[in-house]
């Protein structure tokens, strides 16, 4: 925890330094952010997200008023800045479908998705390596033709929509960053870099346990998930729930989520157990898993859940779009197409995990 907190101070440092003042707002002289800007403020958020779910683990051994007053924080402060992010990568996401669906002639201008906030204080990481997944669903000319009609509309309010959406979440951002709140928050974790406090008789405690229990919330919650229906690229029945008009999020895509921060705990609890001295928590861990962020299962599950997760958020973007009032028929058309191809991502997505899951551990050479 004292690492991540460092991680934390040292991405705070960079990113005042790179342009932008006490307050969180650009430098007087700089009209973009340079190089390493977005970087810092990935390693903020990264920082923060490691330090609250090491303290949702092993709460049990620090000190219960200072543990349960900074997790929320954190958690806040992590999300608070992720939202840009989500918002750009699910516009991009969405006008790369388009451009695939419907064919380069009648794609939105891919510009809209280039653009970058002057002071963004996040950056866009390189994309993940592909695993398996599904191929996309095939178009016939004539409903490619339809489509080609009403996917420069589509392109052009999903545009519209999301860059708002935007907008207001990197405003959040630097109010964030320039709030009391937040300095409470970096206080708080500058004394962490130096004292973590610990319950009295927690010093000698072991960690496994507690990283067991981890591990076995995470294995109760995959084993609730439906993944005899994931065996499959295209699960018709979860198409069939997963294209209903119903403008709440299907309750089918929750268990999926909840599992994916599951994972991001497990492995975080690896990790904190691979950065002990062998004379505390011994060579391994007890729950099976590999005492080190070595086990490329849990990266590449982590990876395909990810996957799920912006899959759902984009085919749920399009639905909303698609409930815009007087679009145009064709218009209207398009969204539902993209609709339904992120819905296929989201199975491929569940079948890439359960083959990931289900299959022998790959370990680095």
């Amino acid at each position: 925890m004292r690492a991540q907190a460092t991680e934390f101070l040292r991405a705070l440092r960079q990113h005042r330094e790179s342009g932008t003042g006490p307050n969180g707002t650009p430098g007087p002289h700089r009209a973009a952010p340079p190089p390493g800007h977005g970087d810092a403020a990935l390693a903020l958020r990264r920082a923060a997200r490691r330090i609250s779910g090491t303290l949702h683990t092993f709460q049990s051994l620090l000190d219960t008023d200072w543990a349960e007053g900074i997790r929320p924080e954190l958690a806040w402060l992590s999300g608070t800045l992720a939202m840009e992010h989500a918002y750009a990568s699910r516009l991009e996401r969405l006008l790369d479908a388009l451009h695939r669906l419907s064919g380069p002639a009648a794609a939105a201008p891919r510009a809209v998705a280039d653009r970058t906030t002057a002071t963004a204080p996040t950056t866009v990481p390189p994309p993940a390596p592909a695993a398996p997944s599904a191929p996309a669903p095939r178009v016939a000319a004539q409903d490619r033709g339809n489509l080609t009609v009403g996917a420069a509309k589509a392109g052009a309010l999903l545009d519209r929509q999301l860059t708002l959406a935007r907008t207001r979440a990197h405003s959040s951002a630097l109010q964030a960053l320039g709030s009391s709140r937040f300095h409470a928050v970096a206080d708080k974790v500058a004394l962490l870099a130096s004292d973590v406090p610990l319950r009295p008789a927690a010093a000698p405690a072991d960690l496994r346990p507690l990283a067991a229990a981890a591990h076995d919330r995470l294995t109760d919650a995959v084993a609730a998930l439906p993944l005899v229906a994931a065996g499959s690229p295209y699960n018709a029945q979860a198409l069939v729930h997963g294209l209903s008009p119903d403008p709440a999020p299907h309750p089918q895509d929750a268990p999926w989520h909840q599992v994916r921060l599951l994972l991001r705990l497990h492995r975080y609890a690896v990790e904190v157990l691979a950065a002990t001295p062998a004379g505390n928590t011994g060579e391994a861990a007890s729950n099976g898993e590999p005492a080190g962020p070595a086990d490329v299962r849990l990266l590449t599950a982590g990876d395909a859940l990810n996957r799920h997760r912006d899959a759902s958020e984009a085919a749920a973007a399009a639905a909303q779009a698609a409930r815009t009032p007087r679009i145009a028929p064709a218009t209207a058309y398009a969204l539902g197409v993209l609709h339904a191809d992120q819905r296929h991502e989201v199975e491929a997505a569940r079948y890439a995990f359960q083959h990931c899951w289900r299959g022998t551990p790959v370990r680095p050479a």
